[in-house]
């Protein structure tokens, strides 16, 4: 059966139980993980060809943050639509329109001429990205029921990302060297087709019997704000920050900001759901996640510049560099996922933050001749924290949300990473532009000042984990656990026998009146 007709009689269907169902659930978390080892891939990849593609495309800095964060705006922006459309139109049949999207955006942008159409492509790629990470994710949340199975389930589709960033330096480096930057886009067309097939014959359909209506004004609020907010960033320091107009874009941005809080508040079915912001650790895992991306996105821009530009490594000499941070985030990725289906998201969490705030404090010295022993060690630790980071907070965003409203939650949790990524890219790029002109202009060699310009970026790792142990200590006790049962309790009374007459009980007393409404 073709792609297009599989979509066209899209039904939902259900996995039954026993050693068939549980060999198919495995192949439907098979085909997930893939799409998303891919859409992680290509970051990881990029990173590795930006040097390259900026002496190629002859770009500037900022030039090189638009090509890494036009399509992480446009993700961001359309995850959650994504995610409403997904419950409405059918999981399956919007997760293999990504697919598509994401793989002829992959194409087109091999054949970009200059930088303005490569970051145009970016975006147009980005319109099917913005389909695949959240409904996969609804998709695995919705086939497998069991908690425990679905931690495990969980951890294994979050520990991908740890996967695709030790595969990308390497295979971004060998393909640079060999091929060109241009090949970098090519190797998401295979894996695209290939997943597309699979899916259109082995993932059912699922949507939520009561979908909610699509949020116009909500979505161009969230628009307007991450487009102003980004732009902002990254141009400040050409502009200048008390330039006219970087002030306006930053007071429109918190204008769209207010606004759409405002508007989501009223609107019975919003785009974002802010009552699930009631939850403390659903609220905990979205800060998390911001804060934890930041220093992801954030670390990969600006570490391979450096091994590239200040330490003079070929591209492949960058990705072969870069591995002791990339295997071990893949290797802690899986444990953080075992461990928070055993002893739930607390440990993982809070020795995430340490570990990222102890490998960007390790960093805070980097110079030309740092020694790569010691760098590796600093690298290894951070990717510790970055790879223990990411199964707890996909665990604790979605398990406690209702199976008819997986898509948006799963959307949320999305959403937060790719802003995390957005910020992360935009804010250390922006420090390390302004500091490396500081530098340059006071007459230090290139080496020197750029690897200065890296030391704002390190001390915000440091803030960026501590803040990230607070968090994951305040919002998994049991105290902000009642708030995550409260949410379910009073928003889905239909599945209240899920939770104790205890629980129940609170959520009645506790919870604010007319600001619940059940949207299916």
């Amino acid at each position: 059966m073709s792609v297009i007709s599989s979509l066209a009689a899209a039904r939902d269907v259900a996995i039954p139980e026993g050693p068939a169902g549980r060999r198919r659930r495995m192949v439907v978390l098979l085909i997930c993980s893939s799409s998303l080892f891919m859409a992680y891939l290509d970051s990881t990849i990029l990173n590795i060809a930006l040097p390259t593609l900026q002496a190629d495309l002859h770009t500037s800095l900022s030039g090189l943050q638009w090509v890494a964060d036009a399509y992480l705006l446009v993700l961001t922006a359309l995850l959650l639509l994504a995610g409403s459309l997904a419950d409405r139109f059918g999981r399956r049949r919007l997760f293999t329109l990504g697919l598509f999207g994401f793989s002829l955006g992959s194409l087109l942008c091999s054949l970009a001429p200059n930088t303005g159409s490569l970051i145009a492509l970016r975006m147009l790629q980005a319109l099917g990205g913005s389909m695949l990470v959240p409904v996969s994710l609804s998709i695995v949340r919705n086939t497998f029921t069991d908690e425990r199975e679905r931690a495990r389930a969980l951890g294994i589709w979050s520990g991908i990302f740890g996967l695709a960033a030790a595969c990308g330096p390497v295979a971004g480096g060998v393909l640079v060297s060999e091929v060109g930057w241009r090949s970098v886009f090519w190797v998401n067309v295979p894996i695209g087709v290939a997943m597309m097939l699979a899916a259109g014959r082995y993932l059912p359909e699922s949507r939520a019997p009561h979908p909610r209506r699509l949020d116009v004004p909500g979505q161009l609020l969230m628009i307007i704000f991450l487009g102003t907010l980004t732009y902002a960033v990254i141009q400040g320091p050409d502009y200048g920050w008390g330039s006219a107009r970087i002030l306006t874009l930053f007071a429109t941005s918190a204008a769209a900001l207010a606004a759409f809080v405002a508007v989501e508040r009223r609107r019975a079915e919003p785009l974002l759901e802010l009552r699930f912001f009631r939850s403390l650790p659903f609220c905990g895992a979205s800060v998390i996640a911001v804060l934890s991306f930041i220093v992801l996105a954030g670390f990969l821009f600006v570490i391979t510049l450096y091994l590239q530009q200040v330490r003079g490594y070929s591209a492949l000499g960058a990705g072969l560099a870069l591995l002791p941070a990339t295997v071990v985030m893949a290797l802690a990725a899986p444990v953080a996922g075992a461990l928070t289906g055993w002893r739930g998201p607390r440990i993982p969490l809070v020795a995430s933050g340490a570990a990222i705030a102890a490998g960007g404090a390790a960093l805070l010295g980097l110079s030309p001749v740092t020694s790569y022993p010691w760098l590796a060690l600093a690298m290894a630790v951070l990717g510790a924290g970055l790879g223990l980071v990411n199964p707890p907070i996909t665990n604790t965003g979605v398990s406690g949300m209702p199976p008819s409203q997986a898509g948006v939650a799963s959307a949320v949790i999305s959403v937060t990473r790719q802003f995390g990524s957005v910020l992360g890219v935009a804010i250390m790029g922006a420090m390390l532009t302004a500091s490396l002109h500081a530098g340059l202009a006071a007459g230090s060699p290139r080496p020197q000042a750029f690897s200065a310009a890296t030391h704002g970026p390190w001390l915000l790792t440091v803030v960026c984990g501590l803040l990230v142990a607070v968090a994951g200590l305040v919002t998994t006790s049991a105290r902000a656990l009642a708030t995550a049962r409260a949410v379910a309790v009073d928003d889905y009374p239909a599945e209240a026998d899920l939770f104790t007459p205890r629980a129940a009980s609170w959520a009645a007393r506790t919870a604010p009146s007319g600001c619940c409404r059940g949207t299916g």
